[in-house]
């Protein structure tokens, strides 16, 4: 009678260490994650034959055919560029900002925002563009 009762309890599975395993590919994949940042508004972006793929990791800003501006997925004054590259910036240090302006947007509108870009302290300013 003890015996039929000791193997009905060993007859169990063991979840913890599945659990283990589970919660540790979850820290994983979070960790190992790269955040991409999206400046918050699709684009008719102009094409260009001489266009180049630029890496991961830039600071993105959106200028619209009505010549809003967005970044970080937020409308901004053009006032408000320069403070906010500033701040996406020293986050990211080895960052470089991608304008993705509407083939539609006023050419003031983005040289107005670059002008920003340039005062906040950045050089490695692109335009991006459709190849």
């Amino acid at each position: 009678m003890r015996r039929r009762l000791r193997d009905r309890q060993e007859a169990g599975i063991d979840m913890t260490p599945m659990l283990d395993i589970v919660f540790i590919m979850l820290i994983f994949f979070i960790v190992t994650t790269s955040f991409v940042r999206e400046s918050g508004i699709d684009v008719s972006r102009p094409t260009a034959e001489s266009a180049q793929t630029q890496p991961q990791g830039n600071i993105l800003i959106g200028i619209s055919a009505s010549g809003e501006i967005w970044i970080d997925r937020r409308a901004v004054d053009l006032h408000a560029v320069r403070a906010n590259i500033q701040r996406l910036h020293a986050l990211n240090p080895e960052s470089a900002v991608v304008i993705q302006a509407d083939s539609d947007a006023s050419t003031g509108a983005l040289v107005a925002v670059m002008d920003q870009v340039r005062l906040a302290g950045i050089e490695n300013v692109s335009i991006a563009a459709e190849q």
